[in-house]
């Protein structure tokens, strides 16, 4: 098949597009690189079905394809407030623009939503029929109600023009080539401890996340997109940990000298997040399978290897340090 991925370039879309490519689908990939890093694609740069588009969502593009991944939005807090009205410009034009393209070629269309959609939830855990709790008004609106906005306008897409529609709902996912300035806890953390920096916990660390390593979600988006269910279905690991104890997993495995130090909770920030994944086990077939500890392995790995290339680098190219 001929498939567009928005958002390509970024930690997910990238890996989504491995899993693709290596299926021998050819794969267009579209994106701003706001967020999005070209090195994540470089192996498949000069391949014949591959194609690298540099576009910004919020504007129209014609182009001809059978599905539609639309995975375009920073989705870490420190990115998506960096620019609210684009963040929210981008959740809202850039999923009218895919949804009208897939309305015009006939394509399936899925929607990467997020488990922000349920705000700080007051149902534990979050099931899909639940509405959530989010504050329109709040510094992370621009995030959670654009997305909630995207939700809405798929499915209208979906009973007025008879547009075919996934809708996922992704919980918390790290793994390799996660930013590590990206400001969310599993990058936080690995990035601290490897510049032996204090680990920063918000808050007590008592408030839950639930961690899923991303070649299970992108296994799930693939089985929504060619299963035979519209959604919305929660994807993410139901184990749920608090924020405290994955600051410790991390300090044990890099380095458990490594003071932990606590700051003031950001507003609005949820007291537990852990999703039901009945519907996507029973509809899907799809569990996670990496358990943290062997997530984090890997992702420790990951990022050790970037920091190096990084500090090398910056020591061959300022001359006061050669």
């Amino acid at each position: 098949m001929r498939i567009l991925v928005t958002g390509g370039a970024g930690f997910i879309g990238s890996h989504l597009i491995d899993r693709l490519m290596n299926a021998g689908h050819e794969v267009i990939c579209l994106d701003n690189f706001f967020t999005g890093d070209k090195k994540n694609l470089l192996h498949w740069l000069n391949h014949p079905y591959f194609e690298l588009v540099r576009h910004d969502v919020t504007e129209p593009i014609r182009l001809e394809v059978d599905q539609i991944y639309h995975l375009a939005c920073p989705a870490s807090p420190v990115h998506y407030q960096y620019n609210p009205v684009k963040t929210i410009k981008t959740n809202v034009l850039g999923t009218m623009n895919m949804l009208g393209l897939a309305k015009r070629t006939k394509a399936r269309f899925l929607l990467a939503s997020t488990s922000e959609v349920y705000g700080d939830p007051e149902v534990h855990p979050q099931v899909e029929d639940y509405r959530g709790n989010v504050n329109p008004i709040g510094i992370r609106s621009c995030y959670d109600e654009g997305k909630r906005v995207a939700e809405t306008l798929a499915f209208d897409y979906h009973r007025q023009n008879n547009v075919d529609i996934r809708v996922a709902r992704i919980f918390n996912t790290y793994g390799p080539r996660m930013l590590e300035n990206d400001g969310r806890v599993v990058s936080n953390f690995i990035a601290q401890a490897l510049q032996n920096k204090p680990l920063t916990v918000y808050g007590d660390g008592s408030q839950t996340r639930s961690f899923c390593y991303v070649s299970d979600l992108v296994d799930g988006l693939i089985r929504l997109m060619n299963g035979d269910h519209v959604g919305p279905i929660n994807l993410g690991n139901p184990e749920e940990y608090s924020v405290l104890e994955l600051a410790q997993k991390v300090q044990a495995q890099i380095n458990p000298a490594i003071p932990i130090q606590q700051k003031d909770l950001p507003a609005d920030d949820p007291q537990r997040r852990r999703p039901d994944i009945t519907r996507a086990t029973s509809l899907l077939g799809w569990r996670p399978t990496i358990l943290l500890q062997e997530g984090l392995e890997l992702t420790i790995a990951d990022f050790r290897a970037r920091l190096a290339a990084q500090s090398e680098h910056s020591l061959s190219t300022d001359p006061l340090k050669v």
